[in-house]
């Protein structure tokens, strides 16, 4: 289905393009056949020649379609244009001409105006030949008018080629207040402006000088071209203004040798023009004949073009129809404009879009005396190049002051006004004082400010020294020239605004750069960064320090809190090893308790026996163990035990070798690292991120980041923090009130330097240099330039980086990294506090054991005294009892078994008796029948070593239990 379609559409497009064909075919068909061109002109002769180019163009097959026939229709141009406008109507137009070609009258130039007028009015197109004033190129009133001649103005392209070629970069223009003085000015800034592909040779205006047509004398506008540092001037005057101009100049010697004088042709004509001047000669300008071979060719091609495509109505017959406009006119306008003659006979012929003739050629005169103009270049147009280009023969050119080599059009100024900026450690800034006698130090250089935002004239006096400072005596010595230094009157660098004051909303410099545009200043000595906004208004020399862009920082210190000596290990392997401790302890106590070789009992060398192992033993072992503080008692009697409390030293061995080797590489060796990577840090493009940067209002940076599509979303950020000056952001960098400040790698590394504290993070961005800055075309670049050079071959400028940049300081810092930190209180202060809360919870403990050991004994004693007086009862009633017993079985008086009643003798006991409690355990659970008291037993007292008491106040008594009764 598809070849079928294809086929088909195919098809319907040969008969939509048949029938187009033919259509259009039959709309030419019924075009006219014969054409009248007009033609107002000077001269008989100019008029026999229009009408046989005519003839001969009949018998041209390449500019006829065949069947057609031109035919001429001239009239001789009056000088009173209303009388050569009637004879337009009554001659040319009532015969349907479809174009007129007008030349200049030899009387007056309103003329070819009227011709115009009268046959724009109609739409009819009109080509002069001769008139060259600007205000035919306005379509506005010259609606149908082109010319084979190029106005005035255009010489401006050639001047601009001219200036490059010679190298003149700073021109005076003087000019006429007339229309086309004025559009010439116009033309020569744009065309100036507009050398896209050679930025470096951008001509720079430094004066317009504007005078009205018809002066006297031109002496107050000399005076101050000759206070201008430029020598090269163009003009732009009639033949009877420049005469004037060239009188009184000649009068002050701006004629002379050093100054440059570049014309017009209408200049050139003036009775006194100087010799050496440099002036333009239109080609074939005279020649009336050859531009009117050229028109007719090019309208006869154009007609023909026409003919072929469009359908073309007869011209208006009749200047009384006001209401007949000629449509095909305003096509066969068009139709002229896009024609090129190759092969004219003034050259290439082709108009612009105004009709304006286009690649039209000129002679560069030199004058070398004043009826001598010598041809001493060509500019033309280059086939092979398929542009104009500029030929010269310097070697012919004679200069002012009849010189033959090329002046430097400028005058070179021995005294400058340098500007500068305090910019450690570039520029160190600091008052004047009255205990300085009006005088700066002997490596201080004055420097006012001239506040100019301020209403009190007087400036602020300071003293500035540092690595400008140092580098601008030396260009100075170097160069030979004086200077004058003050500091940027707004302390800003410079940015390209929108001025509040103005009005028409237009952006300028301020700060450095705006002094330098507006030629307040000389020369800029600062730390300038070189970019392509500033280098587009002023101009740079080679850069005698190269840095790039980098983010200070204050180093991270990490935070020692009090428990910081915990920080080696995790909080989960210290709760592990806490529970391991008590876990350990209590299977020790388990291990010793349950074992049977754990019950045989030891007899120490004092003849006591070794306690068994209890949980508060096994607990405080394990803990000795781990903290490695010797265990005096109480250790794991079980062969089982001991094996498990081998493995528990190991492992308390390599617990505390762990710790120990951890807590030096937390608090000695670890370093700080920063907290940002570079540039490319996400934390810098994230607005999510809470992360603060900043850099200079109007600086360099701010600009880098403007023009870094990449970067917008950063821009926009960080905006809203920029600061006014670096000083401001580093301070609050320190205060840590800014976490990064982005600015120039040479002044971030030089604070790195001052302070260890702050550190540049990742790699340079941005990379470019700090230059000179100079006026557009200064005289002094090439000098500045090349002496910087040879400052970096010599090592000079290595020598004031080492002097006012790194200071020595970088080998500090360098050191103090390398030497391991210095434990201090706030490292360790976790450490004493554990100290200080054990001891206040010993003292507190030991409260407690007092207190309850008081409250122990006194419940004791309370104890005591009542089993006291519980025994003296019972020794009473025991007594009666025994006497009862002794009176009944002896029938003999009773027998008194008290104490009192015994002997002394029996008393006199060598040794206390001890109570049942204080004897060793093995006696008190021994129970062999030897270690038994004959069938009694003492008493059995559960207080450890109270002695046995008497009633109160009598002596003591032995009391006896009798078992057996």
């Amino acid at each position: 289905m598809k070849p079928v379609s294809s086929v088909f559409l195919l098809f319907l497009f040969s008969i939509f393009y048949c029938k187009s064909e033919n259509i259009e075919k039959e709309n030419t068909d019924n075009n006219p056949y014969e054409f009248h061109i007009g033609g107002v002109l000077s001269s008989n002769a100019s008029e026999d020649y229009f009408k046989l180019t005519i003839e001969h163009l009949n018998f041209n097959t390449p500019f006829m379609k065949p069947g057609n026939t031109f035919y001429a229709h001239s009239i001789k141009m009056d000088p009173n244009p209303i009388k050569t406008a009637l004879n337009v109507c009554k001659q040319l137009i009532v015969r349907r001409v479809y174009a007129v070609i007008v030349s200049h009258p030899q009387i007056g130039d309103l003329s070819p105006a009227a011709v115009s007028y009268t046959s724009g009015f109609y739409h009819i197109p009109v080509i002069g030949i001769s008139s060259r004033d600007s205000a035919f190129s306005d379509k506005n009133i010259h609606v149908s008018f082109l010319r084979t001649v190029p106005p005035y103005s255009h010489q401006a392209e050639v001047w601009v080629e001219l200036l490059k070629y010679f190298n003149y970069l700073k021109v005076i223009f003087i000019h006429s207040s007339d229309t086309d003085g004025r559009a010439f000015v116009g033309r020569f800034q744009t065309t100036s402006q507009n050398q896209g592909d050679d930025i470096e040779k951008k001509v720079q205006v430094e004066a317009v000088i504007e005078f009205e047509p018809g002066l006297s004398f031109f002496d107050n506008q000399l005076n101050e071209m000759k206070n201008a540092q430029a020598r090269v001037y163009l003009m732009y005057a009639s033949k009877i203004d420049a005469a004037v101009v060239f009188r009184d100049a000649a009068k002050r010697n701006m004629t002379e040798a050093g100054y440059v004088w570049i014309v017009t042709e209408q200049a050139l004509d003036a009775s006194n023009v100087p010799e050496g001047t440099i002036g333009l000669k239109l080609v074939n300008a005279s020649n009336e004949l050859a531009h009117i071979y050229d028109s007719i060719y090019i309208l006869a091609s154009a007609i023909t073009d026409m003919n072929r495509t469009k359908t073309i109505t007869p011209p208006p017959a009749d200047c009384d129809n006001s209401g007949a406009i000629w449509d095909t006119g305003k096509t066969l306008f068009e139709y002229i404009k896009k024609q090129v003659y190759k092969d004219g006979h003034t050259g290439k012929v082709a108009f612009d879009n105004n009709g304006d003739r286009i690649y039209a050629e000129y002679d560069i005169v030199n004058v070398k005396e004043v009826a001598n103009k010598d041809a001493i270049g060509k500019y033309y147009f280059n086939n092979d190049l398929n542009k104009m280009k500029l030929r010269l023969n310097e070697s012919n050119i004679i200069w002012p002051g009849r010189l033959k080599k090329k002046p430097e059009g400028f005058m070179i100024p021995t005294h400058l006004k340098v500007l500068t900026i305090e910019e450690k450690p570039f520029v160190y800034v600091r008052p004047l004082k009255k205990d300085d006698g009006n005088s700066c130090n002997s490596d201080e250089i004055m420097c006012p400010l001239y506040n100019t935002s301020s209403k009190v004239l007087d400036p602020i006096v300071y003293c500035c020294k540092g690595y400008c400072i140092d580098l601008l005596v030396e260009l100075s010595e170097t160069i030979n020239f004086t200077y004058s230094l003050s500091l940027s009157p707004d302390g800003q660098f410079g940015n390209y605004e929108i001025r509040n004051n103005s009005a028409s909303g237009k952006k300028e410099w301020n700060g450095l750069i705006g002094e330098i545009v507006y030629e307040r200043a000389d020369m800029i000595l600062a730390p300038l960064t070189i970019n392509p906004e500033r280098a587009e208004f002023i101009e740079f020399s080679k850069p005698f320090k190269y840095q790039g862009i980098t983010i200070l920082e204050k180093k991270p210190s990490r935070s020692s809190t009090l428990v910081s000596f915990l920080q080696p290990f995790s909080h989960t392997l210290w709760v592990l090893v806490m529970g391991s401790v008590h876990v350990v302890a209590l299977v020790l106590y388990l291990l010793d308790r349950f074992s049977p070789f754990a019950r045989f009992k030891l007899i120490n060398a004092d003849g006591t026996e070794e306690d068994a192992l209890n949980l508060s033993s096994a607990t405080w072992f394990a803990w000795g163990v781990l903290l490695n503080s010797g265990i005096g008692e109480g250790t794991p009697r079980s062969f089982s035990a001991r094996v498990l409390g081998m493995v528990w030293a190991g492992f308390a061995m390599i617990i505390v070798a762990s710790y120990t080797a951890n807590l030096a590489a937390f608090l000695v060796l670890e370093r700080p690292k920063t907290k940002l990577s570079g540039i490319n840090d996400a934390r810098l493009r994230s607005t999510m991120e809470n992360l603060t940067c900043a850099t200079v209002k109007g600086s360099a940076v701010d600009m880098y980041f403007r023009r870094q599509v990449e970067l917008s979303n950063m821009y926009r950020t960080m905006e809203a923090n920029n600061y006014e000056t670096a000083e401001d952001a580093i301070r609050d960098v320190k205060n840590d009130k800014l976490m990064a400040f982005i600015w120039d790698s040479s002044r971030l590394e030089f604070e790195a330097a001052q302070d260890c504290q702050l550190v540049t993070a990742g790699e340079l961005f941005g990379r470019s240099g700090y230059g000179v800055g100079l006026q557009k075309g200064s005289p002094w670049s090439e000098s500045v330039t090349l002496s910087i050079l040879d400052f970096h071959e010599s090592g000079f400028m290595e020598s004031l980086d080492d002097k006012w940049i790194f200071q020595g300081r970088v080998e500090q810092c360098e050191d103090q990294e390398k030497t391991p930190n210095t434990l201090g209180l706030k490292n360790m202060a976790g450490v004493f506090i554990l100290v200080a809360v054990g001891i206040v919870v010993g003292m507190v403990l030991i409260v407690i054991e007092i207190g309850y050991k008081k409250h122990h004994v006194r419940k004791q004693n309370r104890l005591q005294l009542a089993r006291n007086y519980g025994q003296t009862w019972r020794a009473i009633v025991q007594k009666r009892k025994m006497m009862r017993m002794q009176g009944r079985t002896s029938g003999v008086g009773a027998l008194s078994l008290s104490v009192e009643a015994l002997p002394r003798s029996v008393l006199n006991i060598q040794s206390p008796i001890r109570s049942i409690e204080t004897l060793p355990r093995t006696c008190r659970n021994s129970p062999s029948p030897t270690r038994a008291w004959s069938g009694r037993q003492m008493v059995h007292r559960k207080s450890d070593d109270i002695p046995l008491r008497s009633p109160i106040g009598g002596p003591p008594q032995l009391h006896f239990h009798n078992n057996l009764m």
